[in-house]
């Protein structure tokens, strides 16, 4: 199992976790807020003049915005302007590429979650990550599922936890009678609720979506968005599309990035949409460009 997906469970601890690592997953996720850091209560995630280079290539340009708890947040702007690159800052999923570099101050609940005594393992505990291209891992459905619980040692009722999961990923009752049977035998939009049902068995806090119905049909979209919605009930859900209207119809707040990694504008996606403070978003959502 090489694929990229895999990479936020690649270094998880195989034995039980230590004293440490429980320590840093409760700071990252229960710490009262940072100096300077001062939050509304319903704010999860926080960035303030976020910076990112690839080696002399700057991706991000200061960046400061926050994320509500239990919303759609959405990410739209044109190819390479950086909404991806943002996403990966809140789990540090940037930290597996060499050439990346991040400056600025990221918060999970006002820990920042690049302070030195935070484990990027933890943390993507608390942030799970649902990538493009459905990508189940060669596994009965059961063990896709179950397989960040076995390897972050969690307790409880692994049945449990698995119906559970396909049931809040809109899947149990297509599967339930074959979970022994390969995930990479169902459907495109099948396999992708697969990969979400296995981002929150864990019980993430927040849940980072990459574009995740452009690789399938019309309805399997509409299925993810409606799952989308129904989940931003339980957890704070960050997603990056290319596909306007999708941004306008699920989410509830709208992040506009365009050229040169700048975030121009951030408001209610109501706002964004239909009276937008910038002259430049205005024209890349009539169209003028992008």
């Amino acid at each position: 199992m090489s694929d990229k997906q895999e990479q936020e469970y690649a270094d998880e601890p195989t034995d039980d976790p230590t004293t440490d690592d429980m320590r840093i997953e409760t700071d990252v996720s229960e710490s009262v807020a940072s100096p300077g850091a001062t939050m509304s209560t319903n704010t999860v995630v926080r960035a303030e003049n976020v910076d990112v280079w690839y080696n002399d290539e700057q991706a991000l340009q200061d960046i400061s915005l926050d994320i509500p708890e239990n919303q759609v947040t959405a990410m739209i702007g044109p190819s390479g302007c950086g909404k991806s690159t943002f996403l990966r800052c809140i789990n540090r999923m940037n930290d597996l590429i060499d050439a990346a570099r991040v400056e600025g101050d990221l918060y999970l609940r006002g820990k920042n979650v690049y302070d030195d005594d935070v484990d990027p393992v933890a943390l993507r505990r608390r942030v799970g990550m649902v990538f493009q291209s459905p990508n189940p891992f060669p596994k009965s459905i059961y063990d896709n599922v179950a397989y960040g619980l076995k390897i972050q040692n969690k307790e409880g009722d692994y049945d449990e936890i698995v119906e559970d999961s396909l049931k809040r990923a809109a899947l149990w009752d297509e599967v339930n009678d074959r979970l022994d049977e390969s995930g990479l035998e169902l459907s495109g939009g099948q396999q992708q609720r697969l990969c979400i049902a296995r981002a929150i068995a864990p019980d993430p806090e927040v849940l980072l979506m990459d574009e995740p119905a452009s690789a399938l049909d019309p309805v399997a979209t509409s299925q993810i968005e409606d799952l989308i919605s129904e989940l931003a009930e339980e957890y704070t859900v960050v997603i990056v599309t290319h596909n306007m209207q999708q941004a306008a119809r699920i989410s509830n707040k709208t992040a506009v990035f365009l050229t040169g990694g700048e975030l121009v504008e951030f408001n209610d996606t109501e706002k964004i949409f239909e009276n937008p403070e910038s002259q430049r978003v205005e024209d890349y959502i009539t169209g003028k460009f992008g």
